[in-house]
């Protein structure tokens, strides 16, 4: 009996196969700007690991590609916005504080900043609703946060070291987790209450010492809406239909210098204390383009024209005395 013995074929090698990694990007989108998978990995999981989409990730790339930064130092993050044109979450990218000092201290012009100063503290209770996981909880958290903060920069012009000091308060500045539909603070400002209303005076006194340099931050632009949204006032039922903000017209002098409006009687009672609250602040630090802004991105309708109105007077009424202080 013959026993024929067939000879196995070599195995074959296992083809190599790719780490897996938080975040797929297109391998054209990674060749295209010479990203290897290690680096990849890298930037999703270490550099920006709650950017959610890897469409985020690559447009913080390209714009450290463009400003000529050194993305693996982390200049800029990776923010989640509310889009009301979408409507649904995107993501943006914004430059961080330290960026910001950074851009300012290479025009060779920057001349330090002095500490800050704060304002007393404040404890209030936010109730909103906010997203976890799939489900929206309504929530209720108490805090204690200084009331505002206030930071000086200076610029070197022609050779004068000339001061820029802009305040800002927290109830304006804060981030809210939810979006335009809360009011409760997100995560990071719980924790620190202090520090990132610091890093948004620094912020916004950078920007007025360098308005032709500096952009708005992560830190400020966290929580808030892309485009001017209907947001809930105080009080108001967060399941409620607002009416759609219409786009208001900078340059029409009515909206920030014309007298009271007609509908005055269809603007709530807590929208005028906060319009009340507001002119006051405005009037205290001198903060009038601030305040504009403030009033853009939380009031729309006649609340919005109303509360414009307001801060045209009450800015007129200050630089008057002012002009008649100097005068006298």
């Amino acid at each position: 009996m013959t026993t024929t013995r067939r000879r196995s074929a070599p195995a074959q090698a296992a083809a190599p196969t790719l780490p897996e990694v938080r975040l797929v990007a297109p391998s054209s989108a990674l060749t295209e700007l010479g990203i290897d998978l290690g680096t990849w990995r890298v930037l999703t999981e270490s550099i920006f690991p709650s950017a959610r989409t890897p469409e985020g990730v690559l447009l913080a790339v390209r714009y450290c590609r463009a400003r000529k930064l050194d993305i693996m130092r982390r200049p800029v993050h990776v923010v989640p916005m509310w889009s009301k044109a979408l409507g649904r979450e995107v993501e943006t990218v914004w430059p961080g504080i330290a960026e910001v000092q950074t851009t300012a201290a290479r025009t060779g012009q920057w001349a330090g900043m002095d500490p800050p100063r704060f304002g007393s503290d404040q404890t209030r209770t936010f109730e909103g609703r906010v997203k976890s996981k799939d489900d929206w909880q309504d929530i209720q958290v108490r805090v204690t946060f200084p009331e505002w903060c206030e930071v000086t920069v200076y610029r070197i012009i022609q050779g004068t070291r000339c001061p820029f000091t802009e305040t800002v308060w927290w109830e304006e500045t804060y981030s809210r987790d939810g979006g335009a539909r809360s009011e409760v603070p997100t995560d990071m400002w719980l924790k620190r209450p202090r520090g990132q209303l610091l890093k948004c005076a620094k912020a916004a006194s950078l920007r007025a010492a360098f308005p032709e340099e500096a952009d708005y931050t992560a830190e400020e632009m966290a929580g808030k809406v892309i485009e001017v949204d209907s947001m809930p006032i105080a009080g108001e039922n967060p399941d409620a239909v607002i009416e759609p903000a219409q786009p208001a017209d900078r340059d029409t002098p009515s909206a920030a210098t014309s007298g009271p409006i007609e509908m005055a009687e269809a603007i709530t009672d807590e929208a005028q204390q906060q319009i009340e609250r507001l002119v006051l602040r405005a009037a205290k630090a001198g903060a009038w383009g601030q305040a504009e802004e403030y009033c853009r991105s939380r009031f729309n309708g006649q609340h919005l024209a109303h509360a414009l109105a307001e801060l045209g007077r009450a800015k007129a009424e200050a630089q008057g005395s002012k002009t008649e202080r100097r005068a006298a």
